[in-house]
């Protein structure tokens, strides 16, 4: 069984007196350690499809399976408790809360685990270390650049050492230095790490740094292409 399985998945919701279907009938595996990058226009589905395997959506048809679970079978605190363990999510916004420090955001999703004071600092630690703002752990979000932020939001998503990563336009809101490091990095998480990554993007560049790519569009998946990825 693949990592992911989406298997003939179909999400519906109203928007205002119009019903939208943003996923019809999709199906799509995804194997443990690709770098899976998914393109198409705004409002194609592709942050539906994103929440799916986070489960903080449920599909209307079909099924979802992420790491050998049938993520219909959980809800509730069961569903969190597997979110936490299993997805970090990193969205287009670093989402940061500005009253904490980047130490304090990262240690965030520790808080709902069972560890010690010790252990959460040594997560936390190679968190930052990992993506290179360990002497910025007392910084507040304000006094970090946009493309720190982003690292410090990459830091959060891996500080549990989830297996999936989702990321949702990461390098949308950065100016070409910043995203090219931002792309560097989620590239590492994969290759060293061996992070799975689902990565939504309109950029181009972006989406050569995936090992595969395929197109969503008017709610089906339409295309698909193989990359080689960037050095």
């Amino acid at each position: 069984m693949a990592f992911i399985e989406l298997d003939h998945v179909t999400r519906t919701y109203k928007k205002g007196d119009v019903e939208v279907t943003p996923l019809r009938d999709v199906s799509l595996s995804v194997e443990s350690g690709e770098f899976f990058v998914l393109l198409g226009p705004s409002g194609s589905g592709k942050t539906t499809l994103l929440n799916l395997l986070a489960n903080i959506d449920a599909p209307d048809a079909g099924r979802v399976s992420v790491a050998g679970t049938d993520l219909a079978t959980m809800s509730g605190a069961s569903s969190a408790r597997w979110r936490a363990a299993h997805v970090g999510y990193v969205f287009q916004q670093a989402n940061l809360v500005p009253v904490l420090t980047a130490y304090e955001n990262v240690e965030i999703p520790l808080w709902l685990f069972p560890m010690t004071r010790d252990e959460r600092h040594r997560r936390v630690s190679l968190a930052l270390e990992a993506v290179g703002l360990l002497d910025r752990a007392d910084h507040l979000p304000k006094q970090l650049s946009g493309g720190q932020e982003q690292r410090v939001a990459i830091a959060r998503a891996i500080v549990a050492d989830p297996p999936l990563l989702v990321a949702d336009e990461p390098t949308g809101n950065l100016d070409h230095e910043s995203a090219e490091g931002i792309m560097m990095l989620l590239k590492r998480m994969n290759a060293e790490l061996g992070k799975t990554i689902v990565m939504v993007t309109h950029d181009p560049r972006a989406a050569s740094f995936g090992t595969r790519r395929m197109r969503l569009d008017k709610g089906a998946l339409i295309a698909e292409a193989a990359i080689g990825g960037v050095s």
